[in-house]
Formats: structure tokens, C-alpha cells, sequence
């Protein structure tokens, strides 16, 4: 058995984050995400919950029209993503995981044994699944929506050299609407075990 990457991006509400919880648990390996954050803050010596603020700032109208094209950017956030790549980059060395968000893509886009998936779904199915399963009101649900993946995208145009569409770095890209997150989660599992897993 070969030690593998998975990294996890994804549009608001596509579910992306609980297939990647899903996976890990059909892989048995671990899912990053919010322990990212930990561990940045630990490496930095800052609360947890600046850093958290720090990363939340993107999904603010007002911080968007500051920095369109993410220029003047504070230097605590370049600070941040720089610490997060280095952790980033020692989780896979150490083992393999899947990584969500944060550029992983990018950021081990020279790692032999990675597979970038990107999960999508129609709008509409979106935001069923903001109101349904994450509990959020109709109006809420549709902000979310439009901010957070125009944040993710900003995001990824000021950190990643050469990007300039969600699909870049990708190796698949899955429609959740189309096999939910037990369907989603088979779909890489089953590439991963072909790929990395035989004995």
C-alpha cells in the first residue's frame, strides 16, 4: 500500500466537507480541515479564534470590495497561508489523509500520489441542501451561496500562481447531486483503492 493525498475543494453547499468526512471514514485515514487551524494557531502562538477570524474575513462584503483582486491583503493573512502550506505539506509527507480547502491542490500540486477532486452541484441543489440538511433560511442559504464561493475563488486567484478557474489543479470533478455524499464517497474511494491501495 502506497501513501496517498486526497485533497477535497468544493462549492458552498455541495456537501463537499461530509463527503470528505465520509471518506475517511471508508479510507480509514485522516480528514483535515479545522485541525488546520489548530495547528497553525500553535505554530503561530495566536488563539485559535484569531486565526478563524482571520479566514472568515473573505467571506465579508466589505473585505471583498477592499481587496477584488486580493491586492493590499494583510500581512497576518500571507502570514497564515504561508504557515498552512508548510503544514500542509508535513501532513503529507507524514501520512496519507485528505486535506480540505485551503489551496491543498495548489499547494501539492508536485505530489506524486495525489488525487484533487472538486464537488460541485446545481445551484438549486445547493441550496436545498443549505436548507434541508444545514438548517439555514432561504435568504441565508442564498447569501452564503454567492459569497463564500466568490471568497473561495478570490481566495484561490491571490494564493495560487496561474490559477484562474475552480477547475485547475483538479484531477475529477463529481456532481453530488447526482450520487450524494455515500455515492461521492464510493466514487473516490474506489479510485483511490485501485490506484494506491493493492497489495
Amino acid at each position: 500500500m502506497e501513501q496517498y493525498v486526497i485533497t477535497i475543494s468544493r462549492q458552498f453547499g455541495s456537501m463537499g466537507r461530509s463527503i470528505a468526512h465520509r471518506l475517511s471514514e471508508m479510507l480509514e485515514i485522516e480528514f483535515l480541515d479545522r485541525d488546520i487551524v489548530e495547528v497553525t494557531a500553535r505554530r503561530m502562538g495566536l488563539p485559535v479564534s484569531v486565526i478563524s477570524e482571520e479566514e472568515e474575513k473573505d467571506k465579508l462584503k466589505f473585505f471583498r470590495r477592499m481587496y477584488p483582486l486580493g491586492i493590499g491583503v494583510p500581512s497576518l493573512k500571507d502570514e497564515i497561508f504561508d504557515v498552512q502550506t508548510n503544514i500542509i505539506r508535513d501532513f503529507a509527507a507524514r501520512e496519507s489523509c485528505i486535506i480540505v480547502g485551503r489551496c491543498a491542490d495548489s499547494v501539492l500540486k508536485d505530489f506524486a500520489n495525489r488525487l484533487s477532486v472538486y464537488v460541485y452541484a446545481p445551484y438549486e441543489a445547493r441550496l436545498k441542501n443549505c436548507t434541508e440538511i444545514l438548517q439555514m433560511d432561504y435568504k441565508t442559504a442564498k447569501r452564503m451561496i454567492k459569497e463564500v464561493d466568490a471568497a473561495r475563488d478570490n481566495y484561490h486567484r491571490t494564493y495560487c500562481a496561474g490559477w484562474s478557474s475552480p477547475f485547475d489543479y483538479k484531477d475529477i470533478m463529481l456532481d453530488s447531486s447526482r450520487f450524494g455524499i455515500e455515492g461521492t464517497a464510493k466514487i473516490i474511494t474506489d479510485i483511490v483503492r485501485d490506484r494506491w491501495c493493492r497489495e
